[in-house]
């Protein structure tokens, strides 16, 4: 490919004068004319806080419920109610800097202010009346709390609802690479090669979410029960309940700033999403040529000509504001992202916002089945999939929403070549095409981020009917775990639902332990080894691989799987396959007992002992208010059995950030918990990671801790009377 002119701004990176911040910086006021319209909304809504101090929002319409709704929010933590728009609006370098540009322009590459301004007009009026009540939510609570000085914007416009649309903790748009798209915006002009990127990450901690759905042929009361089991960052979404006299009852967990309960249920039904799916974001390989100062690239026998967008990228500086633009390219396929070798790299994913948005609410209003199903319809849902369960006694299954048609010829794995017409997307797969079930005769349904090939036991979806494309993810062993406790049963209650998605057993030791052995078993007796290591082998051949506080092999195993996934991940990603499949199938015994005795001199050197119960080690802490928490072993911390999802525990527990303490701290996993069943009258029980409030001076930052460390739930006041009978405070927004 021949070397553009060095006269060509190809991806013009320019440093302006530092400048005044942006407009929003300096505060907006509302206008007398203003104060009044959203005072007057103010009155048609009611937000009973209960005794945990969630938010139940009562409204006469649908816009003024999500009024109430967003004023809540912002009430509870509205730093990570700004900091999600902050970071969807590709705007996070004009508050932490030069080093957040590269987010920035990945954010940007997507979703852009002028395309969501237009959108927001061509929105049905339904929808309008919807993103205008949440900004004006948001705005009345800033107008009413001048004491509360935003990072950056200080006024909402309706249309940046737009931004965020799906509720899911890392979008699509995040599987773009940031470090390969500041490399190939910052060295168009070469025209270097590079090498390729790896796929996604197998192993994330704590590696995903639970669904669980129980027909009422199993429950003991004939009623269809529902767990909720996300496993995000904790305080990623708040707990919340939100009603209109138009028919909004919806009670669950919302990210924050959105105006739509994610995970959740109403009167009628339930829903839970679990990420995984099929095959949403796909990678083109580009054959670019360079002509009179132009980039063009190969499709079929034709060049077609690049097309370019110029992003602006304003960053923050000690002394003001500065700028840099990018000329950004695009091919039919979506941006260019990164290069691989001599081809660019385009991507394709959804991106449909005002799709998006309608489903994301129209789903909480559903009252049976087939409405629920016309949401999906909308098939923007691209990150997750879905279990249900109903007051009609019905169970289903979503294996993903967005399933783009492709040629099954093609590894879509991997880059395929963007020159060859047949790689393209094809229009998207009807839902009755994807991979669904609807009351199976088992009478349960499960998904744990794994494939969907054990979602009913023997009533699953077969793998051999459908495209591989249509599900990416393996088995794991959490979805092993699942079946277990759920097969064979016939008498679920809510109660034991619950106990069964709190299970301690962790099945990923199930296969490896007995290899471990069996290399402890074959050194010989002179071996330093055999003595070294003979009370850490006899105290895990006396374990029954669940956690407990009290548990000395719970520390000793977990500490060993971790040695053997961080020593040998970065070979089973370079070989594409989960971290567990490898250390099973590829280890020798040297690098089993290896691993070993890295693990109990890790223990040694932090407790000073190897005979460290768990409930020493593995511990909740909340100190502050920052969103990215800090820990410190010298202060208070709460000891939690629960372990890694990673391990096969259902409960999942795990620490995301570089560890700088000895002690493991939570930042992911268990967080808004909840275990509905669908009688004529809704129960439930809920728990949170922490607390409601994002405010340490708030009595409700931290007062679910300690039962959340416990598995202890509370009762979900879903009934105004309920809710009155432990009432906290009663109140209009603003007042």
């Amino acid at each position: 490919m021949p070397r553009t002119s060095n006269a060509l701004a190809l991806a013009c990176l320019i440093p302006v004068a530092a400048q005044a911040a942006p407009a929003e910086e300096a505060g907006t006021r509302l206008a007398p004319a203003e104060v009044l319209r959203l005072k007057a909304q103010a009155q048609r809504v009611t937000i009973l806080r209960d005794k945990w101090g969630i938010p139940h929002v009562y409204g006469k319409t649908d816009a003024d419920a999500v009024f109430g709704m967003l004023y809540a929010q912002a009430e509870d933590d509205f730093k990570r109610v700004e900091r999600n728009f902050i970071t969807a609006l590709g705007r996070m370098a004009e508050v932490d800097g030069e080093k957040a540009l590269y987010d920035d322009l990945r954010m940007k590459l997507f979703i852009r202010p002028d395309e969501l301004k237009a959108q927001y007009k061509a929105s049905p009026a339904w929808l309008k009346k919807l993103m205008n009540a949440w900004s004006d939510g948001l705005n009345w609570y800033l107008h009413t709390h001048p004491q509360v000085k935003p990072q950056l914007l200080s006024r909402f416009e309706p249309w940046m609802a737009l931004s965020f649309s799906e509720g899911s903790i890392g979008g699509d748009i995040e599987e773009v690479d940031v470090p390969a798209l500041k490399r190939f915006y910052q060295d168009i002009p070469q025209l270097a090669q590079a090498a390729s990127v790896p796929r996604n990450d197998l192993d994330k901690e704590p590696g995903g979410s639970n669904g669980f759905a129980i027909a009422p042929a199993i429950s003991r009361t004939g009623h269809a029960l529902l767990m909720i089991n996300p496993h995000t960052s904790f305080y990623f979404r708040p707990e919340i309940h939100v009603n209109s006299e138009e028919g909004l009852n919806a009670y669950g967990a919302v990210t924050w700033g959105q105006f739509f309960v994610y995970q959740g249920f109403n009167d009628r039904l339930g829903w839970m999403h679990t990420s995984g799916g099929g095959d949403v974001i796909d990678e083109f390989l580009e054959t670019v040529v360079e002509k009179d100062g132009k980039f063009f690239y190969r499709y079929g026998k034709a060049l077609r000509p690049m097309k370019t967008v110029e992003i602006t990228l304003p960053y923050k500086l000690p002394g003001g504001m500065a700028e840099k633009k990018v000329t950004a390219y695009f091919t039919h396929h979506g941006p260019v992202v990164r290069r691989e070798g001599d081809k660019w790299v385009s991507v394709a994913l959804m991106n449909d916002p005002l799709k998006a948005i309608q489903q994301s609410f129209l789903r909480t209003k559903a009252r049976d089945y087939k409405a629920f199903w016309k949401a999906m319809e909308l098939r923007t849902n691209s990150s997750n999939n879905t279990v249900y369960a109903d007051a009609d006694g019905n169970i289903a299954y979503w294996h993903g929403n967005f399933i783009p048609k492709r040629d099954p010829r093609f590894d879509y794995t991997k880059p395929v070549d963007g020159s060859d017409p047949t790689t393209d997307w094809k229009g998207l797969h009807a839902v009755q095409d994807t991979i669904h079930l609807f009351n199976p005769k088992n009478g349960w349904i499960q998904n744990t981020n794994n494939w969907p090939y054990s979602a009913a036991g023997a009533y699953s979806p077969r793998r051999q009917d459908y495209p591989a494309y249509m599900s990416m993810n393996p088995e794991n062993a959490r979805g092993i775990h699942a079946v277990r406790v759920l097969e064979n049963r016939k008498d679920f209650t809510l109660e034991s639902l619950i106990a069964a998605a709190y299970d301690s057993r962790l099945t990923a030791f199930e296969p490896l332990l007995p290899q471990l052995f069996q290399a402890y078993d074959a050194l010989p007796a002179a071996a330093p080894a055999k003595a070294r290591l003979a009370e850490q082998v006899a105290a895990l051949r006396g374990w029954d691989m669940r956690y407990a506080l009290d548990s000395v092999p719970t520390s000793v195993g977990i500490y060993w799987l971790q040695d053997l996934a961080k020593t040998h991940g970065p070979a089973a990603k370079e070989q594409g396959v989960p971290v567990l499949q490898y250390v099973e199938t590829k280890l020798t015994p040297e690098q089993r007992l290896d691993a070993l005795a890295r693990a109990s001199a890790k223990l040694q050197e932090a407790f000073g002992t190897w005979r460290t119960p768990w409930g020493e080690i593995n511990r909740f802490q909340r100190v502050t208010g920052d969103i990215v928490q800090p820990f410190d072993d010298a202060k208070p911390s709460i000891p939690v059995p629960y372990a890694s999802g990673n391990w096969g525990s259902l409960a999942a527990f795990g620490m995301t950030s570089p560890q700088t303490t000895k002690r493991i701290y939570g930042e992911r996993g268990n967080s808004f918990v909840a275990a509905v069943e669908f009688g004529p009258r809704i129960r439930a029980k809920s728990i949170l990671a922490g607390g409601q409030s994002g405010d340490p001076a708030s009595p409700h930052f931290a007062d679910q801790a300690a039962m959340y460390a416990r598995g202890e739930f509370k009762d979900v006041l879903f009934y105004q009377d309920d809710v009155r009978k432990h009432l906290e405070r009663e109140y209009h927004p603003g007042q």
